[in-house]
């Protein structure tokens, strides 16, 4: 079996499709039916695969690469300004304390200082996939200790270049070349100070390439509206990337990771995520099934008292150093234990420094074998220990607004439904009732459902992304959508939904701005509404009625204004792929406007010149009548 590729292709997918589901319905998650899978196809298993396990990691790694780009791609530069602290202070102190303890624990095991401590900064790291899979899950990666795990396992992957850069330093053992193994690295025999200077300017490249190159290049392929070929360049871009990082002996997660920080903003950002997304999920499935595959269980059946000592000390010394990390930086009860059994566990980083702290002769195998082991035995362990901590934890920490609730049983159907029920939508939802409109709310933020019932408004808990909740709550009977959702991802991704199961359903959508209305109406929305646009324009006529201009002319310019910014907000968006033709066009457009209003303003001021303005003699004969008030 060993010898075809498409007999193993075919299993790990067999065994990935029956697992999975079987998981997913015990309540178990994704990621356990994966290592679940590995374990039975494995070695110690079926054996269905053998050795090439152990090789197929190296390619699933992939997939946390490609992980590590939509993180990426998800964080505007100015977001990752702002999580700085948690970055350098949450995780900078949780790999040095992690490693100290770890060096005093080896100490009083026997273990020389240089043994003791490169074990403690191998174990220091977390399962960057594994950890944010799970999170994601369970739906709590936005919340304080899901974006503080973010900082720590960011600052972890980082921490992977100077600890490779370190642990050749620590050797006392001599160097090991591991059979048909070669180093990828161009300039590992160059100077430190040379080798300085090479990452630096590969990063350099990857930072510049993302601002100056990508985008027209990406544009350039948009045009020829080949989706297969935009595709390729999504995926060439990800595998050039983590060849080039390869080459200067840089981490290739944190590579593409800077790529899509710097993409992030890009007018592209959408369709590559669209694009990566099924092979990122496909390629972390197959890390997980490689995990569960490589557990070495004739180590463990050897010693399997030392293997679970040291799983359970690795797990509680970990655990101890996070509570601490967490309630340093002021984290809640709540938060602190959630980041705290999420971190809890070794990192598929550590299956690559462990064998290179053994080729350079800093660890034997005798001692490296079994941390491989227990580092495996931790990470398939996570997602148990989160459904452990969710039952007998995190259920009686929580408050009300941090427990997770299941969604609402929608019992009405009704021609109108509006998603989200905050700021805007709450005003549009008040509109409607007041002039009888029956309508079906749906909100995700389970404290303001609670007040707004409250106050007699009757509001669902739910995500309205969730196809079954549409189904609830009448989509396929509505005649309109409202989409008032605090979160344009989420608003596109709900469009994406209703397009497809609800083609008849109009929508009505509102956009932060001009560049979520451009990705609405990219998607086909006809009715896009800028929360801030009526506002500012209501703003505009305010004022100039304030600097003495009639309130017939000001109320005449508004609504020409208002008619060509959205003609021209329509026009331009079919246009934005082409950032030198966009801009020169909107040039041009708020040139044109300026001059037909100024046009429209000398016209207006021919013929109603020697006109009353009735607005402005109402107001001028109802202040006349309250000073004859009060004087009388």
């Amino acid at each position: 079996m060993q010898g075809s590729l498409l007999i193993q292709t075919f299993i790990y997918l067999s065994a990935a499709v029956l697992a999975v589901p079987l998981a997913k319905r015990l309540g178990l998650g994704s990621v356990l039916g994966y290592l679940m899978a590995g374990v039975i196809i494995g070695p110690y298993g079926l054996q269905l695969i053998g050795e090439e396990g152990q090789d197929v990691m190296h390619f699933a790694e992939f997939g946390v690469v490609m992980m590590l780009f939509l993180v990426g791609l998800e964080l505007q530069p100015s977001v990752l300004w702002k999580l700085r602290v948690p970055i350098l202070g949450m995780g900078g102190l949780q790999v040095a304390l992690t490693a100290l303890v770890v060096l005093g624990v080896g100490l009083l095991g026997g273990f020389s200082w240089q043994v003791a401590l490169a074990i403690g900064l191998i174990l220091a790291m977390s399962s960057t996939a594994i950890v944010l899979q799970v999170l994601n899950e369970k739906g709590v990666m936005k919340t304080d200790a899901g974006q503080r795990a973010f900082s720590v396992l960011l600052f972890q992957d980082i921490a992977v270049i100077p600890i490779l850069v370190l642990l050749p330093l620590l050797a006392t053992l001599p160097a090991v070349t591991a059979e048909g193994v070669h180093s990828t690295s161009l300039i590992e025999d160059l100077p430190a100070w040379a080798q300085a200077i090479c990452t630096i300017l590969a990063v350099g490249a990857v930072v510049l390439t993302g601002m100056y190159l990508v985008r027209p290049l990406f544009r350039f392929i948009a045009s020829s509206k080949l989706r297969e070929i935009f595709t390729a360049a999504a995926l060439a871009l990800v595998v050039g990337i983590t060849v080039l990082m390869s080459l200067v002996g840089l981490s290739p997660a944190l590579g593409t990771f800077i790529a899509g920080v710097v993409l992030a903003g890009s007018e592209y950002r959408h369709e590559l995520e669209g694009d990566i997304e099924p092979f990122k999920g496909l390629l972390l499935g197959l890390f997980f099934i490689a995990v569960g595959a490589s557990i070495n269980f004739g180590l463990i059946y050897d010693s399997p008292g030392m293997i679970a000592l040291l799983v359970v000390g690795l797990f509680l010394l970990k655990l101890g150093v996070l509570l601490l990390v967490g309630r340093l930086f002021k984290l809640n009860v709540y938060h602190t234990f959630l980041f705290s059994f999420a971190l809890a566990q070794g990192g598929e980083f550590a299956f690559v420094l462990f064998s290179f702290a053994i080729q350079h002769g800093v660890l034997s195998p005798d001692v490296a074998n079994p941390m491989v082991a227990v580092v495996a035995l931790s990470m398939a362990a996570t997602p148990i220990q989160m459904i452990l901590y969710e039952k007998f934890i995190g259920s009686k920490l929580a408050s009300p607004t941090e427990t997770q609730r299941s969604s609402d049983v929608v019992d009405e159907e009704n021609s109108v439904i509006i998603a989200g029920f905050g700021r805007f939508g709450n005003v549009v939802g008040r509109f409607l009732r007041a002039n009888g409109l029956q309508t079906t709310f749906l909100d995700l933020d389970g404290d303001n459902v609670e007040v707004l019932r409250k106050l007699g408004i009757k509001v669902f808990y739910g995500d309205a992304s969730r196809l079954d909740l549409l189904h609830a709550a009448g989509a396929a009977k509505a005649k309109l959508i409202i989409l008032a959702i605090n979160d344009p991802k989420k608003t596109v991704e709900l469009v994406g939904v209703i397009k497809e199961h609800f083609p008849n359903l109009e929508i009505m959508s509102r956009a932060f701005g001009r560049s979520d209305a451009y990705s609405l109406i990219d998607r086909g929305v006809k009715h896009v509404y800028r929360e801030t646009f009526d506002a500012s324009l209501r703003l505009g006529v305010d004022a100039l009625k304030l600097l003495g201009f009639r309130a017939y002319q000001v109320q005449k310019a508004s609504q020409l204004f208002r008619k060509h910014d959205e003609r021209d907000l329509k026009d331009l968006a079919m246009m934005r792929g082409d950032k030198k033709s966009y801009l020169s066009e909107a040039r041009q457009r708020i040139e044109d406007l300026e001059r037909i209003m100024k046009s429209e303003e000398e016209s207006s001021l021919k013929t109603v010149d020697q006109e009353w303005d009735t607005a402005s003699l109402r107001e001028d004969a109802r202040q006349w009548t309250e000073k004859k008030t009060d004087q009388g």
